[in-house]
């Protein structure tokens, strides 16, 4: 197999029954993923379709990748630093190799699910975590989060409109930093100024080609 399953496929094989391997799906669905060597039809009636072991591994593959990914970006182990925690981590060496591992395996979550396997652009799993995906991002790149008693450092916060987070910084030339950082891990980013006090801050969303 020289190219990754489409989004389409990848549904059919991570509905497959856990034990068995059956597999639900269009005729059309199911017949590309034999022609592809990732499932076989049985030959007795009523001819259900199986995934192949190269099938179970694509699908165990879909499982694990992403349920690391989410351990180490969203929570449990690891969260990315949004800035103002009551109860932020330590920082450190340790720190440190936490948000290396968890921004290299949220690439790796890119990879396996984007449909052309790129990396370069946010996949489903940051769209629905915008504001640790976006903070990953910060805080992998070497920004400093903001102290709950500092105005100083980056604050990350959910917005209402949907799939964009704001991204506030004091410093007008960090906060630039911090949107370069961002528009180079797949995200759109306009700058903007609150109607009131007139204070810069960065809208991002998701880029999506």
């Amino acid at each position: 197999m020289t190219r990754p399953p489409t989004a389409a496929q990848r549904r059919v094989i991570d509905a497959a029954d856990p034990v068995t391997g059956r597999l639900r799906g269009t005729e059309a669905q199911l017949a590309a993923l034999v022609k592809r060597g990732l499932a076989f039809r049985h030959p007795r009636p009523p001819h259900d379709h199986f995934l192949t072991p190269a099938g179970h591994r694509i699908r165990e593959a879909e499982v694990t990748v992403p349920a690391k990914a989410e351990a180490l970006a969203a929570g449990g182990v690891f969260a990315a630093r949004i800035g103002g925690e009551e109860d932020p981590p330590a920082t450190g060496p340790a720190r440190v190799r936490e948000v290396h591992s968890a921004w290299q395996g949220l690439l790796e979550l890119r990879r396996m699910t984007n449909p052309d396997g790129a990396t370069d652009r946010p996949c489903a799993w940051e769209r629905t975590h915008l504001v640790q995906a976006a903070a990953l991002a910060l805080e992998a790149a070497g920004h400093r989060p903001a102290e709950q008693d500092f105005e100083e450092g980056y604050r990350v916060r959910a917005t209402p409109q949907p799939e964009a987070v704001a991204v506030r910084e004091p410093d007008g030339a960090r906060l630039r930093a911090c949107a370069v950082t961002l528009e180079e891990a797949g995200w759109q980013v306009g700058e903007h100024a609150e109607p009131r006090t007139r204070a810069r801050y960065l809208l991002a969303s998701p880029r999506r080609a």
